[in-house]
């Protein structure tokens, strides 16, 4: 836009310097002031002023439009296939044979003496009178002692209450008309004489003496001497082959390519740009394009030589010290403490009351009075009551009697088997994993990006001023000299 803006300010200048001069003559032989030619001057003369009409010439600035070609440099990122060589680790397990030794439990069944406490029920006989009343016979009765022994638990009674839902039926009584035929009877009033026989019991209370046998415990202490292996941990050091993983480093050289580039200088066309800005050349070249020095950067790609290095795995054997820890087995000896409860038979005697019923035969007579029915029929009608039961669940309580059973404790010894682990040194062979990593080679193909510079035209369209001549035509009124006529020429005249 400042260019355009340059190129008119020209234009309109060159214009101007054209117009500050009009000579309009008879074939030169007139000339006025400030045409800058020769011209023809009267002195003391008269004149008359005759008008004549001439072409002028006249300068104009025309804008055209005209199209330049320019070309702008573009990037642009391609990707490049190449190929390179890689190496890639494969792990691979291998086996070694490894003797090693290890404790193999080795289970004794031996017997040692634990007390416990168990719950010994202790039964107590006792005697509650139960009134019934039987028809038998009078049986003789024989005495016999027994000597008997019971062990039973001390039973004590204990009531709580419990709530329970019962299902308590509400009746509700209706009623419905039945026709109905009734015998109806007819009582007689008689009377008879029943003679009958009764057992009248008579309760007679007797004892007997009943011996029974109490075992009561009797404790001893005793001493014993205990033998027990106890299994002590001896340490040796052996030396053990132990294979390690070393990295050994391998040199090698590759080659590789290196993005650089360098700066060139090259001339490029400027059809008036900004670089023709302010200077003064404007009226005499006309705008002119002209070339101009640009750097341009050139990429450039080279391949180098590299020292690189790369570290493969080696297995190495090497003896190393280790500790080892075998059990021996030593035998000590200590004295244990025990009691031992030894039962000692007692006997006891005890007076037990027991009641004896014996039945006494009785003969008696009662008057009976009887009534002899004799049925008549008769039609009647009733209203039927029918009851209907409807159960209402109903929350009660009640009270029962139970027994608890309390145990009395006891002492007592028995044998408990325990196991006693002796650990025997046996020798064994495994197969130890261990890894390996193989270097594999294998070829893979990849993308290099890489930056290329193009030329690329474009077109601009300009408005260039141009400067065109025509013809005008002009009234000019010139006087016409009466005396001698001076010639002169320039700014000498007068």
């Amino acid at each position: 836009m400042k260019t355009r803006y340059g190129v008119a300010a020209a234009a309109v200048l060159i214009v101007a310097a054209y117009t500050n001069t009009a000579s309009a003559a008879y074939l030169g032989a007139a000339c006025y002031q400030k045409a800058g030619c020769g011209v023809e001057v009267a002195e003391s003369c008269t004149q008359k002023p005759q008008c004549h009409t001439v072409m002028k010439t006249c300068r104009k600035v025309v804008y055209e439009k005209q199209q330049f070609t320019c070309y702008r440099t573009v990037r642009e990122t391609v990707c490049e296939t190449r190929t390179i060589n890689c190496v890639k680790y494969v792990s691979e397990t291998r086996y070694r044979t490894v003797n090693y030794t290890v404790s193999r439990p080795v289970y004794e069944t031996c017997y040692r003496t634990v007390n416990y406490t168990v719950s010994k029920p202790v039964w107590e006989t006792r005697t509650k009178e139960i009134c019934y009343t039987v028809c038998r016979p009078v049986y003789e009765t024989c005495y016999r002692t027994v000597n008997y022994t019971v062990s039973r638990p001390v039973w004590e009674t204990k009531t709580k209450e419990v709530c329970y839902t019962v299902n308590k039926p509400v009746y509700e009584t209706h009623y419905r008309t039945v026709n109905y035929t009734v015998s109806k009877p007819v009582w007689e009033t008689k009377t008879k004489e029943i003679c009958y026989t009764v057992c009248k019991p008579v309760y007679e209370t007797c004892y007997r003496t009943v011996n029974y046998t109490v075992s009561r415990p009797v404790w001893e202490t005793k001493t014993r001497t205990i033998c027990y292996n106890v299994c002590v941990p001896v340490y040796e050091t052996v030396m053990k082959e132990v294979c390690e993983v070393v990295c050994t480093p391998v040199h090698y050289t590759k080659t590789i390519q290196v993005r650089s580039g360098r700066w060139e200088t090259c001339m490029i066309e400027d059809p008036c740009g900004a670089a023709q800005k302010g200077c003064g050349c404007e009226a005499k070249c006309g705008c002119a394009p002209r070339m101009i020095c640009k750097r341009v950067w050139v990429p450039q790609v080279c391949e180098k030589t590299i020292n690189c290095v790369r570290y493969e795995r080696c297995v190495v054997k090497k003896q190393v010290p280790v500790t080892v820890c075998r059990w021996v087995t030593e035998q000590r000896t200590k004295t244990c403490t025990y009691q031992v409860c030894r039962m000692v038979q007692e006997c006891r005697t005890k007076q037990v009351p027991y009641t004896v019923c014996r039945m006494v035969p009785e003969t008696r007579t009662k008057v009976c009075t009887y009534r002899v029915c004799r049925m008549v029929q008769e039609c009647r009608t009733k209203q039927v009551p029918y009851t209907v039961c409807r159960m209402v669940p109903e929350t009660r309580t009640k009270t029962y009697t139970y027994r608890v059973c309390r145990m009395v404790q006891e002492c007592r010894t028995k044998q408990v088997p325990y196991t006693v682990c002796r650990m025997v040194q046996e020798c064994r062979t495994k197969q130890v994993p261990y890894t390996v990593c193989t270097p594999v080679h294998y070829t893979k193909t990849i993308q290099v990006p890489k930056t290329i510079c193009r030329q690329v035209p474009y077109t601009v369209t300009r408005c260039v001023p141009k400067v065109i001549c025509e013809q005008v035509p002009v009234t000019v009124c010139c006087p016409t000299p009466t005396c001698p006529v001076k010639r002169c020429f320039g700014k000498s005249c007068g």
